[in-house]
């Protein structure tokens, strides 16, 4: 069988074309692309209807796939009225909106009801947001649907909502798979908007008359974990003492947990319990990725490849560390002046180019992540030594490098396709492919898994 995987991250997508051959894993991709974002009424947006352009582009590129399945990033959704018409843009989670938001429950009656780590875009603040800048859109609303929840309706004329993604929106009750109506209640969010979640694994159906028609590809949807640090981690080589890492845009630094844990220190470092593709709990923290480095290379008009950027780094000084967790990096108006202001605030004075200014993000993502697995050990009381790096990050061999020396731990990294992996390898279990316990050896064999050499 052949299998495709959408997968569309914050600053790019591509699909992903694979099929099972003598044990190993065969990959292709057949189609990349750009996500963007957009000015739309006052607010940064995605653009939903050029994403559908994209997806249709690469599935007629990939005609005799027999399944197809998606995932992108979390939080984010859309509202569509009684004719499935969209009511509003589709924003995003780096918008403004949410900044001055506050809710009737206290942030820690939230942990405790739902174990997801306070982040002021997460979709219950998003939700607070519409209801007191225009209550008739919710109002109006006939469905909610997360991005990838609402690409795949408009592939195949089927609405659902995933479990993995609809874990990230602090509306779930901790460590379940059910929608926390007695909350939805008390913040005042329409209840018809929270149906019986869908698992991975649940399948669609064949896709819409008109995208067949168009694209002459006649897969049929099946779902993955639509939220893509999920597939990401199904596609990690983690072992019973391992950490993931899902290293791009974000980082996403946690481990693989029964239960979802809401404990008063939990709460105060800030970590969060999502979902996994088989009902475990991924337990990890957010922290700044690449998304910082991506902003300083575009600033600077120096035109400079990544690889370019690390040799200026690993030529310049270390001038300081900046916090990489700090929403101040979220989406400042001028990355660059905001690590600058960081350092200048602690008596340090500022990076004289892109080398040093890139050097204080590499070091300070480093030291976040250490930081992060001494609070995940102390928390759980469990040793780790093993971390396991997964995404488009894990090509990033000066990041690896800085992450083993400030951790101490055993360091391997890939695939770097870690969400696209994952997500064909959830449909492939999911088809009776392949067996839950075949991913360690599938991994080895078809991916390029490298341990992290020290200096």
């Amino acid at each position: 069988m052949k299998y495709l995987a959408i997968d569309i991250g914050a600053s790019s997508g591509k699909i992903l074309e694979a099929r099972l051959e003598k044990g190993k894993i065969i990959t292709k991709i057949v189609h990349r692309f750009e996500n963007r974002l957009i000015q739309q009424n006052g607010h940064l947006c995605w653009d939903i209807r050029y994403l559908e352009d994209e997806i249709i582009e690469g599935l007629s590129k990939a005609k005799d796939a027999d399944y197809v399945s998606i995932d992108t990033w979390a939080v984010d959704y859309v509202l569509l009225d009684e004719n499935d018409s969209l009511l509003a843009p589709a924003i995003s989670y780096r918008d403004s909106r949410t900044e001055n938001v506050s809710l009737c429950v206290s942030d820690e009656e939230l942990y405790r009801r739902t174990g997801i780590q306070h982040q002021r875009f997460n979709t219950v603040y998003q939700l607070a947001a519409q209801q007191a800048e225009d209550p008739a859109v919710l109002d109006k609303a006939s469905s909610l649907l997360f991005i990838p929840d609402y690409l795949a309706f408009r592939l195949t004329g089927v609405k659902v909502q995933e479990y993995t993604n609809a874990t990230t929106s602090s509306l779930l009750k901790a460590g379940t798979s059910q929608w926390d109506m007695d909350l939805i209640g008390k913040l005042g969010f329409p209840e018809r908007l929270f149906s019986d979640l869908s698992m991975p694994g649940t399948v669609l159906g064949p896709l819409r008359k008109e995208i067949r028609e168009k694209t002459g590809c006649d897969a049929r949807f099946i779902l993955a974990p639509t939220h893509d640090t999920a597939c990401a981690v199904l596609a990690s080589p983690l072992g019973k003492d391992s950490l993931f890492l899902s290293s791009g845009t974000w980082s996403l630094l946690g481990c693989i947990n029964e239960n979802a844990i809401t404990s008063d220190i939990a709460m105060n470092s800030n970590f969060t319990n999502e979902g996994s593709d088989n009902g475990m709990i991924r337990f990890l923290k957010n922290i700044m990725g690449t998304w910082m480095l991506q902003n300083i290379r575009k600033e600077s008009g120096e035109n400079l490849s990544f690889d370019e950027i690390v040799i200026k780094a690993s030529q310049s000084e270390l001038i300081g560390l900046v916090d990489a967790l700090s929403s101040r990096f979220l989406s400042p108006s001028g990355m660059s002046r905001e690590i600058d202001r960081a350092l200048e605030e602690q008596g340090l004075r500022k990076p004289s180019g892109i080398g040093e200014r890139a050097l204080v993000v590499y070091h300070s993502l480093a030291n976040a992540y250490k930081n992060a697995i001494e609070e995940i050990s102390t928390i759980t009381g469990r040793k780790f030594t093993h971390l396991a790096i997964v995404g488009g990050g894990s090509r990033d061999d000066f990041l690896n490098r800085l992450t083993r020396k400030y951790t101490g731990l055993t360091v391997t990294a890939g695939p770097d396709e870690g969400s696209a992996a994952g997500c064909l390898l959830s449909a492939m279990i999911h088809t009776g492919e392949i067996r839950r316990e075949d991913i360690p050896s599938l991994l080895a064999s078809s991916f390029d898994i490298k341990t992290i050499q020290e200096d």
